[in-house]
């Protein structure tokens, strides 16, 4: 395997990882605004609020996108195996 291949498949890694954790990312991400508003305007400043609805929302899209997070993961573990048993 030279270092074209190795980088082509780090690259794809991360292009793989990325498209893993983004969905969930940004569910954390809009959850938090959401309720950051929500306590801006009720002027609500209990720091313990923002956890639990972040953590149910984290859970559910996890659930919910579970089986896009395995066939990408599986995806990218096919054509890493493809590669070793091609010889590199």
């Amino acid at each position: 395997m030279d270092e074209a291949q190795v980088m082509d498949l780090a690259r794809d890694g991360v292009y793989t990882l990325i498209a893993v954790s983004t969905p969930i990312m940004l569910v954390g991400l809009v959850v938090g605004v959401v309720i950051a508003l929500v306590q801006a305007l009720t002027q609500i400043q209990e720091m313990t609020l923002v956890f639990v609805p972040k953590i149910i929302a984290i859970f559910v899209s996890l659930i919910v996108l579970l089986p896009f997070m395995g066939q990408a993961l599986g995806g990218y573990m096919t054509r890493v195996m493809e590669q070793v048993v091609a010889g590199g």
